[in-house]
């Protein structure tokens, strides 16, 4: 374990799915010496106002990530599909997509 001092708890990301969401949303970290305290911790730091569905929680040395520095391929835009973005389609009118519009 890089960057941790010999016994000392490790660090734990914390992922909460609320009832109105379908994505767990990374809210926080917590230290424990295993994944039960650290589920326990958890729930009494995260969990107290609303009922979410579900906790997870996972070492934060197991996370990989990506920095903004390593901008490709992570980060860079898709300039070579101009369809994603929205200065490629032209702006709509009071007359709609297809002109005039009689009734």
């Amino acid at each position: 374990m890089s960057g941790t001092r010999e016994g000392a708890p490790a660090s734990w990301e914390v992922f909460v799915r609320a009832r109105r969401g379908l994505a767990h949303q990374h809210v926080g970290s917590v230290r424990a010496a295993g994944p039960d305290a650290a589920l326990a911790a958890a729930r009494d730091l995260y969990t107290r106002r609303g009922d979410p569905l579900s906790v997870w929680v996972t070492r934060s040395d197991a996370v990989h990530t990506a920095s903004p520095d390593e901008r490709d391929p992570y980060f860079a835009g898709a300039r070579h599909k101009p369809y994603r973005y929205p200065e490629h389609f032209p702006p709509l009118t009071e007359k709609g997509p297809e002109g005039e519009h009689h009734e």
